[in-house]
């Protein structure tokens, strides 16, 4: 396995807590605000769970983000098409091995992209190769992952951009897997699932969506998220579960029907990250960098001309600490990626930085 991407910064991190008023930790998309209090009641509530659960998950759960992708993503499933995951990063990183990937295996990543994808081919002692577009996934394929809207771009995907990425793997038989964990948090343009009925119709054959509770719900800590679409994929993904012991547990799987259930406090959430990314993108426009993308998620994809690692120490000096863009992929060489989840106090402090004032 490669070194943890974020031991690299480690000294701009001690370095930028030395600043007289502190560290701004931008480097880490983890949410910081309270998890809502109708989600901790359910939690509580369901706190007696002395039996195990399933690893397909209760049919209240399944029937939770059914009606959940009906009312968000526009998405026609039943309860077979729908399975819990211990958050999304470990589905991310297990999925080559469910699939029985191996060295003569080959996993498509986006050509940005979370470090997890490459690291779950490397599980599966398989291979990667990047994309940029449909037409640049090699034939030998075994498993595309899409993943908009983006980490650490923040861009979104047309309807015909996923279409194209559909249409490729069902032309190479390779499952097509679209990481959605920021849909909820569009800005300047609305995120598009995989599974909505202008991508892929009714079929759903040979693609899965995966979702997270963790940004829209500041549920990171309950680790809760599932995988949606293909049936038979679906199966296959419970049947291994069942045998490692992957479940999630009753209260977690109580707490998150609650949370699918409630829309007014992503709502509420959504507005806290509109404001701070209001202030970040202010105030990195008047430092002199450029945001590109970042249309929708929790990040600034952000550049000033030059290399990340620069970037980064330069903004370690003013006490703030950002992801460099290399971490994603040689592209983002020149990029660096900034997180929203800070609190309101730290997001005006870093753009105060930032400005000068």
């Amino acid at each position: 396995m490669p070194d943890f991407p974020w031991d690299r910064i480690a000294a701009a991190g001690d370095f930028a807590r030395k600043h007289p008023d502190g560290i701004v930790d931008l480097s880490i998309g983890t949410p910081v605000d309270d998890t809502p209090e109708v989600i901790a009641a359910a939690l509580a509530a369901a706190a007696n769970a002395p039996g195990y659960p399933t690893a397909a998950g209760l049919l209240e759960l399944r029937q939770a983000w059914v009606s959940w992708a009906k009312r968000i993503m526009s998405a026609d499933l039943n309860t077979d098409q729908v399975v819990p995951s211990i958050g999304s990063k470990e589905i991310v990183a297990w999925l080559p091995i469910v699939f029985g990937l191996n060295q003569n295996s080959t996993v498509a990543i986006p050509e940005l992209a979370y470090p997890t994808y490459a690291v779950g081919a490397m599980l599966a002692h398989a291979k990667f190769v990047t994309y940029q577009q449909a037409s640049d996934i090699p034939d030998n394929a075994d498993l595309i992952w899409v993943n908009s809207p983006s980490n650490p771009t923040g861009e979104v995907l047309s309807v015909d951009q996923l279409k194209a990425i559909v249409a490729r793997g069902r032309e190479l038989s390779a499952p097509v897997v679209s990481d959605e964990c920021y849909i909820e948090l569009g800005w300047e343009a609305q995120p598009i699932s995989i599974l909505d009925p202008r991508v892929c119709g009714t079929d759903f054959t040979g693609i899965l969506a995966v979702h997270s509770l963790s940004k829209r719900s500041n549920l990171a800590g309950y680790r809760s998220g599932a995988v949606l679409g293909d049936t038979k994929l679906i199966a296959d993904i419970v049947s291994l579960r069942k045998h490692a012991g992957m479940l999630v547990s009753t209260p977690v799987q109580l707490a998150t029907v609650a949370a699918l259930a409630d829309d007014a406090h992503v709502a509420i959430q959504k507005a806290r990250y509109a404001k701070r990314r209001d202030v970040l993108h202010t105030a990195l426009v008047s430092a002199g960098f450029k945001i590109e993308h970042s249309q929708a998620g929790l990040y600034l994809w952000a550049t000033n001309g030059t290399d990340c690692l620069e970037t980064v120490n330069w903004l370690a000096e003013k006490g703030i600490l950002a992801a460099p863009g290399d971490f994603y992929g040689p592209a983002g060489q020149n990029y660096v990626r900034l997180a929203l989840t800070a609190t309101d106090e730290r997001i005006a402090s870093a753009a105060a930085r930032l400005t000068g004032d």
